[in-house]
């Protein structure tokens, strides 16, 4: 078994997806290194997909519309962002700003889509873990 898989079963996101599952997925996610103080993402763009951090750190910083802005969210390893992109086509709610030289795993919208079409019980599981994500954030409001 490949490393990314062993580092993908580590990831709340993936953790219950079998080792074929996660093979599958870890053939469409794409490598992307990031200097501290980089945007990784930018509130208000384009959702691109799902980022997962292997190393460094970053933090989500939400501009309010009075123009002051506040970090709602911070990442490290395994943690991830970016997962409603893949389930809905809209814009970045936040954004992600480096704290760290940061390595992701980036699994766009359409691989993910296509990966979902191949094996259902896939996005059921994955689909489960995003439900429970929400109620936790709905739980601390």
């Amino acid at each position: 078994m490949s490393e990314t898989i062993e580092f993908l079963k580590r990831v709340p996101l993936l953790d219950g997806l079998s080792s074929k599952q996660l093979g599958q997925i870890e053939r469409r996610f794409v490598s992307r290194s990031y200097k501290a103080g980089e945007y990784i993402v930018k509130q208000g763009e384009g959702g691109e997909g799902l980022f997962v951090v292997v190393s460094g750190g970053a933090e989500a910083v939400r501009e309010r519309a009075d123009g002051s802005t506040a970090v709602v969210n911070t990442f490290g390893s395994t943690d991830f962002f970016g997962e409603l992109a893949l389930l809905h086509d809209g814009t970045r709610t936040a954004s992600v700003v480096a704290t760290a030289d940061t390595e992701c795993l980036v699994l766009a919208r359409w691989d993910f889509l296509a990966v979902m079409k191949e094996d259902a019980d896939m996005g059921v599981i994955v689909a489960q873990e995003l439900a429970r994500r929400f109620r936790r954030a709905l739980d601390r409001l």
